[in-house]
């Protein structure tokens, strides 16, 4: 098995993993209600940061499946992030 996490740390770690629960979960529902577009960078950053929070927490769980799928989603993420913001800022 791996090294053990310090009690404080794994908390910290915990809730950054909550948070990407939370901002994909949350992104989400503002897509499905129209309350944004998968176009926003509100969404792109939601499921940026809710990406990275989970493949975090399932990194350190040594949970390489959803590791992946969440590093994977978060790099689609930044792609269409930046796309957003350089559309918008030109």
């Amino acid at each position: 098995m791996g090294k053990k996490i310090p009690r404080k740390k794994q908390r910290l770690l915990d809730v950054f993993g909550w948070y990407g629960v939370a901002a994909i979960l949350l992104a989400y529902v503002l897509v499905s209600f129209n309350a944004a577009t998968a176009q926003s960078w509100v969404y792109q950053m939601l499921n940026f940061t809710g990406a990275i929070g989970l493949a975090t927490i399932s990194v350190t769980k040594h949970a390489r499946q959803p590791a992946i799928v969440n590093l994977v989603w978060a790099a689609i993420a930044l792609v269409a992030l930046v796309a957003t913001v350089l559309k918008w800022a030109s």
